[in-house]
């Protein structure tokens, strides 16, 4: 299943359906800062294609085991993948 989300990850309509089910504006707030003045389903689906294509063995071993521990395993990866990429600035 996630490989079809991602295979539409490009689809304005899929990015945003992503973004709702985050629902966290944390999350949102520094995809926005991250690429200023994109739209948020480009800006989701640019960093999200950005991580898989750099991401290491031990990254694709802790996005597996959060799939397999999540109810569900789309939002979950989704939101560890964003929060990899978008680390929180430090205090």
């Amino acid at each position: 299943m996630l490989g079809r989300i991602l295979d539409r990850l490009d689809e304005p309509e899929t990015a945003a359906a992503l973004l709702r089910a985050l629902d966290d504006a944390s999350l949102a707030d520094r995809l926005a800062t991250h690429r200023p003045g994109e739209a948020p389903e480009h800006a989701l689906a640019s960093v999200v294609r950005g991580f898989l294509e750099t991401a290491s063995d031990d990254h694709w071993v802790q996005m597996i085991g959060i799939m397999i521990c999540a109810a569900d395993p789309t939002t979950a990866v989704l939101r560890a993948i964003l929060a990899q990429a978008l680390p929180k600035a430090a205090a």
